[in-house]
């Protein structure tokens, strides 16, 4: 299994702090955001891994990464995403040569877990494997509608849904065989000009291909500076030996 980790995109979201440097690099707690995905697919024993980097502050990544080696990668790569924020499909796009008709775990680089995905990684076969967790705020995530009659099926995504089906966010961790690639070439850009993930998982969707596993322990994605905070704080708490109650997810 390789691995990949989208960092591309221009953190307009977190200006200023992002005219200095690519948002994946900012500091969570004592380390550089991008190490937590990093952590996460080395500890799932994925040990060759692809960065997709975009944006004026690119070549940040090779100084602060170098060749991996540190972190137990036995091989890293780069690609650059020319488009921008051009949305998470347009970027995973640019792992096919790198996939080399194998299956690959996708993760957000602004992704902080503490997840073991190790067991969904070995067990892997075919189609995709997406990982959610129960949120309380529904309406800013991707949701996933499950069957009523059988719960471990998913029907269908939906986009910060107004009355969310569920309370079941799609993170950004997904397990996807050589076939997402033929998928991406499918679908067309959403009405924000970006190529969806959502529409790529809802193609596995309609051929049955997809499932789910939940995502145990802390996650969050620190691309908002609330979400920077308490991303911090989490991390801060946890290494440091404190404890704080419903710090599970944000």
């Amino acid at each position: 299994m390789k691995g990949v980790i989208l960092a591309g995109g221009l953190g307009t979201r977190l200006y200023p702090l992002t005219h200095a440097t690519n948002k994946h690099l900012l500091p969570v707690f004592d380390q550089p955001m991008i190490y937590y995905p990093i952590q996460t697919l080395v500890k799932a024993g994925i040990e060759d891994i692809l960065i997709v980097v975009g944006g004026p502050h690119a070549g940040d990544f090779i100084r602060v990464l170098q060749n991996g080696k540190e972190f137990g990668i036995r091989h890293l790569e780069y690609a650059y995403q020319n488009s921008g924020d051009g949305g998470i499909a347009d970027a995973l796009k640019l792992a096919a040569d790198f996939a080399d008709d194998q299956p690959i775990t996708v993760i957000l680089g602004d992704n902080c877990t503490d997840a073991d995905l190790s067991k969904e990684v070995k067990s892997f076969k075919d189609g995709a494997v997406i990982f959610l967790k129960d949120v309380e705020d529904p309406e800013r995530f991707g949701i996933a509608e499950l069957d009523p009659k059988d719960p471990e099926k998913v029907i269908g995504i939906e986009e910060k849904p107004k009355s969310p089906k569920s309370n079941k966010a799609v993170t950004g961790v997904y397990i996807y065989d050589s076939n997402v690639f033929s998928h991406i070439k499918k679908i067309k850009p959403s009405a924000r000009g970006q190529l969806e993930i959502t529409d790529v998982n809802n193609i596995y969707i309609n051929e049955g291909k997809l499932r789910w596993a939940e995502l145990a322990g802390f996650w969050s994605d620190a691309g908002t500076f609330d979400s920077l905070y308490r991303t911090n704080v989490f991390w801060a708490r946890k290494l440091l030996g404190k404890k704080e109650k419903d710090l599970t997810t944000f």
